[in-house]
C-alpha cells in the first residue's frame, strides 16, 4: 500500500505534529494528496523499548494526515496510562505508525473456535461485549502478538484490557479483525 518513503514521512509528520506541542512556531508541512484521504492510524510511543503512548483510530473517519497528526499528539499528551510527555523526553522517545485495513466482523460459534481462527502476527483483533450501560471494547494491533503469541493468552488480555475477566466469555462476544502496514522511525 504505502513505499518506504511515504513510511518516512508518516513517522515524521508525527513527531513534528508532537515537536510543535512544545514549539508553537514550528509550521505544519503541506499534505500531499495522498495524506487528505480518509485513512486510520495507531501512532506508538516506545523510550528504551518500553511503551510510552500508544492511541488511535480504528475506522477511517477524517483525512489520513489529520488523523495522523491528532494520534500522534494524544498518544504524546492524553493516553491516559502516562503523564504528558515532557521535552526533556522527546529525543528519547521513538514512533511508530500504524496504518489500519478496515476492521472484517468474524463468525464463529464458540471461544475456541474464535480462538482457532485467529492469525497470530497478521490479525490485529477488536473485542466488543454487551450493548449501552455495559459495553466492553479493547483491540490489540498485531505487534502485541510478539508480547502475547498464544492465541488464548491474546484473547485473555484482550478481555482484560476491555474491562473484563481473562476467562470471560458469553454469546455476545464479538471479534473483528484488521491489518496494519506499520513504520517505525529510521534510529539515528
Amino acid at each position: 500500500m504505502f513505499s518506504e518513503e511515504q513510511g518516512r514521512l508518516l513517522t515524521t509528520l508525527a513527531r513534528a505534529a508532537i515537536t510543535r506541542e512544545f514549539d508553537r512556531s514550528i509550521a505544519a508541512p503541506p499534505y500531499p494528496d495522498w495524506l487528505k484521504a480518509s485513512g486510520a492510524v495507531f501512532v506508538t510511543l516506545t523510550e528504551a523499548g518500553r511503551l510510552r503512548g500508544c492511541i488511535g483510530s480504528l475506522e477511517a473517519h477524517r483525512p489520513l494526515g489529520e488523523d495522523l497528526e491528532q494520534n500522534a499528539r494524544a498518544a504524546a499528551f492524553r493516553d491516559p496510562r502516562f503523564p504528558p510527555l515532557a521535552q526533556v523526553e522527546l529525543p528519547r522517545v521513538r514512533v511508530e505508525v500504524s496504518v489500519l485495513t478496515p476492521a472484517t466482523p468474524m463468525t464463529f460459534t464458540d471461544e475456541d473456535d474464535a480462538l482457532a481462527q485467529l492469525r497470530p502476527g497478521v490479525d490485529g483483533v477488536i473485542l466488543e461485549q454487551g450493548y449501552h450501560l455495559s459495553y466492553h471494547r479493547s483491540t490489540f494491533l498485531p505487534q502485541v502478538w510478539e508480547q502475547l503469541p498464544d492465541p488464548r493468552q491474546f484473547l485473555s488480555h484482550l478481555k482484560q484490557k476491555a474491562g473484563l475477566s481473562g476467562d470471560f466469555w458469553a454469546k455476545d462476544v464479538r471479534l473483528s479483525r484488521y491489518g496494519v502496514e506499520k513504520f517505525k522511525e529510521d534510529l539515528a
